[in-house]
């Protein structure tokens, strides 16, 4: 099943997809139902209730309940999670260039405030440097999830969704501190000792406003199957810059969630984008080449059984804004 959020009218709302692709509004479909839940993460908490829901809506075959497509505005199908967790370096083919790496899903955090819908423009400013996308599986949790045993994993996911984990090379470098970091010594607890370190913050260079793209659509668990064998293409003005799959990943889905789970406590459409899938298309071109700066747009992912999130490009020439007092 597919599950939409999106904007009519000046309100946000949630919805199903019908087998012509066409959004059924679950509120006009079912309107004797007072109750139904009004945004994504509260019919998540539904569980099979709300796919029970799901399904009447689609089943009452109301013509006044499909929105056309032109009228709305896509949202993120979850527009406002809790977290959204990215996992780094996470593909295979990103191993060859590492110095040294932990043999653990590393993540980051980036904000709600980041995610824009499918659809929608994504206006970069020039100030921000180089960017390029990053075509990702994301899991959307379905229930609370806590120390959760990796064969247990699948159990609390609740679908799938397409993600562009958006990111900016030049702020990472810009936000690089090298020092000496300071550290109790293990072997006498009273000392201090420095340690010297390379290491970015993600604030910037992954957390900036336009920075997370999620959609389409929420695709169900049961509709996908196995998460760790799906084609993923990206295109950027036309041209494929990467094309993988799933399977190239390092950790497996239900890896990543078991082991996120042992530190943070994932909620109800909590959001983990599993890695990016970058193998460079035929023609050689990588997305580490589609600075949008110079290509513009639009950006084009699409992940096998999860359709395809397409977006414009919007570069705002301008500096920034006078940010200090002196």
């Amino acid at each position: 099943m597919k599950l939409v959020s999106f904007n009519y009218r000046d309100q946000e709302r949630i919805g199903v997809v019908n087998e012509e692709l066409r959004i059924v509004d679950l509120g006009l479909a079912l309107p004797q139902l007072k109750d139904h839940p009004r945004n994504m993460i509260d019919f998540i908490k539904l569980g099979e209730e709300g796919l029970a829901l799901a399904a009447q809506a689609l089943a009452a075959g109301r013509r006044s309940a499909i929105i056309p497509a032109d009228e709305i505005v896509w949202l993120p199908p979850v527009p406002h999670p809790g977290k959204i967790c990215g996992v780094a370096l996470n593909n295979s083919a990103s191993n060859s260039r590492k110095i040294s790496a932990p043999e653990h899903p590393a993540f980051f955090l980036k904000p709600a405030s980041c995610l824009v819908g499918h659809g929608q423009p994504l206006v970069m400013r020039s100030y921000y440097g180089s960017m390029h996308p990053e075509p990702e599986l994301a899991v959307i949790i379905g229930k609370i999830t806590r120390d959760v045993d990796a064969v247990d994993a699948p159990n609390y996911i609740y679908g799938y969704a397409i993600f562009n984990d958006i990111t900016g090379n030049e702020m990472r470098a810009e936000d690089l501190f090298h020092y000496q970091a300071l550290y109790a010594s293990k072997e006498d607890p009273d000392k201090i000792e420095q340690r010297e370190q390379h290491l970015s913050y993600a604030g910037r260079y992954k957390g900036t406003d336009n920075f997370g793209v999620l959609g389409p659509w929420l695709v169900t668990k049961d509709e996908v199957g196995d998460p760790d064998n799906l084609a993923v293409t990206c295109k950027v003005n036309g041209e494929t810059v990467a094309d993988d799959n799933t399977r190239y990943y390092n950790y497996k889905v239900a890896e990543i969630v078991s082991f996120i789970s042992q530190f943070h406590t994932l909620h109800p459409g909590d959001v983990i984008s599993c890695g990016t899938a970058f193998k460079p298309s035929g023609n050689r071109k990588s997305i580490h080449q589609a600075n949008f700066l110079v290509t513009g747009g639009p950006v084009e992912i699409s992940i096998e059984k999860l359709g395809t999130q397409y977006n414009s490009i919007i570069v705002e020439r301008r500096e920034i804004g006078k940010w200090r007092l002196i």
